[in-house]
């Protein structure tokens, strides 16, 4: 399923650390934040992301606040982002594969464990951007009602018109491919650091 004319896919994901940010028990996911910048940047399909208040060179997609999965956390801020990909696929690819599939892999060192969806995806029209609020409302939406098309997942994902959607697992891996051959100094780079 590729893009249709004048859609992007919208996607927002949220966790929170087991520890504070500046932690040593979070230092792995912080050392490869940037490299999982950097790969998005050079994928197949990715179209944009916020970046955060204070962050040189990104701009900030409205004020950033967070689901009501954060209450009695003890955290004011938690680790999440908003981009905004071509389609389902490529956002599938760079996700699965790579420097992300990296990060991901350690995850579990560095995250809770969650009771909420990890992220939540929604189109929208071509050149929309999305704010932090709309990922949190959404997020939380999806939570309480299941996906559709107003809030889904890679798991019972949905197209720009609607309808529920399959997803092409072939142009899937045929996207990782060419990310790889972009991102091979980003991926030795991530695989060398500690956990």
């Amino acid at each position: 399923m590729s893009a249709q004319a004048g859609k992007h896919l919208a996607m927002y994901n949220f966790g929170l650390h087991v520890a504070a940010y500046e932690s040593s028990a979070v230092e792995g996911f912080r050392l490869r934040e940037a490299a999982n910048f950097e790969a998005a940047a050079r994928a197949h399909g990715f179209i944009g992301r916020s970046g955060y208040a204070g962050e040189q060179g990104s701009f900030c997609w409205g004020e950033q606040v967070f689901p009501r999965f954060i209450r009695g956390s003890g955290f004011a801020s938690a680790p999440s982002s908003l981009s905004l990909w071509a389609d389902i696929e490529a956002l599938m690819a760079f996700s699965y594969s790579g420097v992300h599939a990296d990060a991901l892999k350690h995850a579990r060192h560095w995250n809770v464990r969650q009771s909420w969806p990890p992220l939540v995806l929604w189109w929208v029209d071509a050149g929309a951007v999305p704010q932090w609020r709309d990922g949190a409302e959404r997020l939380e939406y999806l939570h309480d009602h299941g996906a559709s098309a107003a809030a889904f997942t890679f798991k019972q994902p949905f197209g720009p018109d609607g309808n529920s959607v399959e997803v092409d697992r072939r142009r899937v891996k045929d996207i990782a491919a060419l990310n790889a051959q972009g991102q091979s100094d980003l991926l030795a780079h991530v695989l060398a650091l500690k956990v």
